[in-house]
């Protein structure tokens, strides 16, 4: 089994710190779906107790990140086209609903974070499958939720977050989706600059929608 980084014996939370750990092991592809976790090498590579890495396994599965399978154990959860559809339209409406907010509430500071980390994105035009991106677009959500100043919409957003993440390096990693993307968030941009709201929320829509219907051609 791929290895994850130990945890470190200053953090007092060590189960919090174990979850830490294998979220990114999965949301970066070390962990890939359908894989068996092992909680004995779990509790070797983390340096942590078993009960600990049972504590963090329950908590990333609430986030649906693992499934535990009766008789068999922990997995990587696998996202089914039903759920990609699911999730991909609560994803249009809130972003939607966030977009438009940013626009309306975002300091001039964050407007000009947001169109900054686009450059960075268009950057790595040639290199789709490049590990920085995904983190650079989850910073670029991140952004938009700090600026949207809509508490309710950007935490139930960012609880799909993580689920999104696995799909998001899914997708970005198919021929051209990250040019039509960078495409889709310099036009976000432009509306945002523009002080135009609605067009804000119809493109965040359109976005999420070209990025389902390209994923699903994935799966």
């Amino acid at each position: 089994m791929a290895a994850v980084m130990p945890v470190s014996r200053n953090q007092t939370l060590l189960k919090e710190r174990a979850a830490d750990s294998m979220r990114e092991a999965i949301l970066s592809g070390v962990f890939a779906p359908g894989q068996k976790l092992v909680e004995r090498e779990l509790c070797e590579q983390l340096d942590v107790s078993r009960s600990c890495v049972r504590e963090a396994l329950q908590h990333l599965q609430s986030e649906g990140l693992i499934k535990i399978i009766p008789h068999k154990g922990p997995e990587v959860a696998v996202i089914s086209k039903d759920e990609v559809v699911q999730l991909y339209a609560v994803r249009k409406k809130l972003e939607g609903l966030v977009g438009a907010s940013f626009c309306t509430n975002a300091s001039p500071q964050e407007k000009q974070e947001l169109k900054s980390k686009v450059k960075d994105l268009a950057q790595y035009l040639d290199e789709p499958s490049h590990p920085d991106l995904l983190r650079m677009k989850n910073e670029f959500y991140a952004i938009l939720l700090k600026g949207a100043g809509n508490e309710f919409a950007s935490a139930m957003l960012r609880q799909l977050n993580n689920r999104v993440s696995i799909l998001r390096r899914i997708s970005m990693a198919q021929a051209g989706r990250l040019g039509q993307t960078i495409d889709e968030l310099e036009a976000i941009v432009q509306a945002i600059d523009a002080g135009n709201p609605d067009a804000v929320e119809k493109l965040c829509e359109q976005h999420v929608e070209n990025s389902a219907r390209n994923l699903l051609l994935t799966l």
